[in-house]
């Protein structure tokens, strides 16, 4: 704070008492070089002192998918509704990354960035910001990756149909940023008292991935069994993603508005929870 003379007129008040929702936009943009600072420490921390840096982006989802195709495709021999089963299986894991890294990075803010919040002021909903904005470069490498292999199945004698829905992805990276960053801030509210949590949520989300069609087709469950799937607001955007680019899959407005909705109460509630939480978590942690 600084002050003019003896009359204290502060040219800036840093207080906790703000409205119970609320999302600091116009400090998000003063402090915008903040924002991409963590953004490069987090590039650089992760892939510090590898030998393969970030060819890591190419080669975690070549691998995953290939062990999809071995283990699915090939042993369990579980349908990908007619497509290549590598196209099929990297249609999902390239989505599904994107949602379960943010996801996960974003659960744990308090803890691991304790000591920081404990000496500066800056607008606590940076940190999360920047592990959105870090994993959406991740994800255009990795779709970068997905649209060559695409490509190459597409000129080759495969019937893949892609449509006009596939200027849907900036709205669908949109809604798994927003479903992740809601989750990421409530549970990493929730791990400043109960840091077993943390732990439960790396298990949980193996779990939850298996609950979305990422290794299997919407079309294989009965009719009468899918609205248990479309529960889950991730079903719909990875049914989407595949249906654009892809021509297969099950496309239905109604399911894409449901996730909409359900990813908008997310992101309130976890907001709010955030707001209220970074308050007083240095007197906990």
């Amino acid at each position: 704070m600084v002050s003019h003379g003896e009359n204290n007129q502060w040219t800036r008040v840093i207080t906790s008492h703000r409205p119970f929702f609320s999302f600091p936009l116009r400090e998000v943009l003063a402090y915008k070089d903040l924002l991409l600072l963590f953004v490069r420490r987090d590039f650089v921390a992760f892939y510090k002192q590898t030998i393969l840096g970030p060819l890591w982006f190419f080669i975690q989802p070549i691998l995953t998918t290939i062990i999809f195709t071995i283990i699915f495709g090939r042993v369990a021999g579980i349908s990908t509704d007619g497509l290549p089963d590598i196209l099929f299986y990297l249609a999902g894991v390239t989505a599904w990354n994107y949602f379960a890294g943010c996801w996960n990075e974003t659960s744990d803010i308090f803890r691991k960035n304790r000591d920081i919040f404990g000496k500066v002021y800056f607008p606590r909903v940076i940190m999360p910001l920047s592990i959105i904005i870090t994993n959406l470069f991740r994800f255009g490498i990795q779709f970068l990756l997905f649209l060559g292999v695409f490509v190459y199945f597409l000129v080759g004698e495969n019937d893949l149909q892609p449509n006009l829905f596939m200027l849907l992805l900036p709205l669908l990276v949109l809604l798994m940023a927003m479903l992740s960053l809601a989750l990421g801030m409530l549970i990493s509210a929730l791990t400043v008292k109960y840091r077993d949590l943390y732990f439960l949520i790396q298990f949980g989300i193996q779990l939850f991935m298996y609950a979305t069609p990422v290794v299997y087709p919407l079309s294989i469950i009965s009719p009468e069994k899918q609205w248990i799937l479309v529960l889950n607001p991730m079903t719909a955007i990875i049914e989407t993603f595949r249906f654009g680019f892809l021509g297969s899959g099950v496309f239905n407005p109604f399911h894409l508005l449901y996730s909409f909705f359900c990813i908008s109460i997310a992101f309130i509630i976890g907001l709010l929870v955030f707001n209220k939480t970074e308050k007083s978590f240095m007197d906990i942690v």
